[in-house]
């Protein structure tokens, strides 16, 4: 069931929002976008004259353009941030300037624009590390880097300005796999998939890292059910986002499996281990998710590495892998942000 009727998508350019911007305009919303376009706007390029569609070009940290973006809307799906820990820590004040200290008024700006429902795409990251055997909610947040700290720290900021006119609720993904126009080639089951198809091996970085998976249209799926349903079951709540939960070595295996059914005349992908400094290790339960929601992700991780070897084939990827367009920190070193 439909709610809300225009909903505001800061960093809809994103990986994820380059997937979840055409959804809303196909269920029949309007959609407002604000993203600086840091890879440009062929991820946006299939729906860019869809009339329902509003893109801005602007700093999330811009009121004015923050203004621009929330007029009319009475939801937002928050995807803003410069995303995951190395590009983040290529100039900490930059990012912190990005993904923390922006956030605060942009939660003001929304709240009195009149938005209703704010989602915020947190992280599952900001555990850190732990051997708890499912990591709920509740947990203690450890966060291990700039990226997770900073999303760790937005968390009560938004949940401090929840009203009876104003719902919040915070997701905290788990690593997010599969096709988008903005594609990501340094996520643990893309990379892996990239190097099995282009070099013909699996390179493991550590490898006993536990590592939560969801798939990208899964995620999707998530975001608009948030649109959907009533205010009282997610009013200020936190859920962990999440399917399978695997170590980096179990995904590289999994993933050797998918090619040796895909490319049966390939000779067997070998596996190799490298060593690594990311300790980042959690294990998420998203039984919350399933009892208070009703929802239960459909894609596996094969589906998503099937998903980027049919884009790969196609050639609907050009320049993978070695373009720094598909490797966030490769491209940010490129940029002069401020």
């Amino acid at each position: 069931m439909k709610r809300f009727s225009c909903i505001a998508v800061p960093g809809g350019a994103g990986y994820v929002g380059a997937v979840l911007v055409p959804r809303l305009l196909e269920l029949g919303y309007r959609v407002k976008v604000l993203d600086l376009f840091l890879y440009g706007r062929e991820p946006l390029a299939a729906v860019a004259d869809h009339p329902g569609l509003e893109l801005i070009e602007g700093d999330i940290r811009d009121s004015a353009a923050v203004r621009r973006l929330l007029e009319g809307c009475d939801a937002v799906i928050h995807l803003a941030c410069i995303s995951n820990d190395p590009s983040v820590e290529l100039d900490p004040d930059l990012s912190h300037s990005v993904n923390y200290e922006s956030f605060g008024p942009f939660v003001e700006a929304a709240r009195e624009a009149g938005v209703r429902r704010f989602v915020f795409a947190s992280s599952g990251s900001v555990y850190g590390v732990s051997d708890n055997p499912d990591v709920t909610e509740e947990h203690p947040l450890v966060p291990v880097s700039l990226y997770n700290k900073y999303k760790a720290k937005c968390e009560p900021v938004l949940r401090a300005a929840a009203s009876a006119n104003f719902v919040p609720v915070l997701i905290r993904p788990a690593t997010i796999c599969g096709f988008s126009p903005r594609q990501r080639l340094d996520l643990t089951v893309n990379i892996l998939t990239s190097h099995a198809y282009f070099k013909r091996r699996l390179t493991v970085f550590g490898g006993s890292q536990m590592r939560p998976n969801l798939h990208m249209q899964d995620m999707v799926d998530l975001y608009c059910l948030l649109l959907e349903t009533a205010d009282e079951p997610i009013y200020n709540e936190i859920f962990n986002a999440a399917y399978q939960n695997y170590s980096v070595a179990e995904t590289a295996r999994v993933i050797q499996g998918v090619f040796r059914q895909e490319f049966p005349d390939w000779p067997e992908i070998p596996i190799v281990t490298e060593p690594s400094s990311d300790i980042r290790s959690y294990h998420i339960s998203s039984a919350k998710l399933r009892r208070v929601l009703d929802f239960h992700p459909k894609r596996t991780i094969e589906d998503g590495a099937r998903d980027l070897i049919e884009a790969f084939r196609k050639e609907l990827l050009p320049g993978a892998p070695d373009d720094p367009r598909f490797n966030n920190v490769r491209h940010m070193k490129q940029l002069s942000l401020q």
